[in-house]
């Protein structure tokens, strides 16, 4: 019974973890602009995490206002696109490449 409980409690674990692990990515936003978003923006994915600081996406993502910025700086952008559950992921990779973070991508 207690090796039972055991695999158990483990299992939880694991899931537990897989999941927040698996809430955003940055790999992910960068192959959902390159697919998305690269041909409506007419820039690069370097280009266009630049064009803010990370400050800066950070306010878009908590006023809601990322959908809005990005429909701003890329209008010819489909709204489908632009679906609430790609944000997360858009946001991490603008988050990463921001013009003050020191990194680049490779797209």
């Amino acid at each position: 019974m207690k090796k039972l409980l055991k695999i158990v409690l483990a299992s939880v674990m694991v899931l537990a973890v897989s999941t927040t692990v698996a809430s955003a990515d940055v790999a992910k936003g960068q192959k959902l602009y390159l697919k998305k978003l690269k041909s409506s923006c007419n820039m690069n994915g370097a280009k266009m995490a630049t064009q803010h600081s990370q400050d800066e996406w950070e306010a878009f993502k908590e006023e809601g206002t990322l959908a809005d910025e990005l429909k701003r700086m890329c209008p010819s952008a489909k709204d489908k696109a632009l679906k609430e559950k790609y944000l997360p992921h858009y946001f991490d990779f603008f988050f990463e490449y921001a013009n003050d973070s020191g990194n680049v991508p490779s797209c």
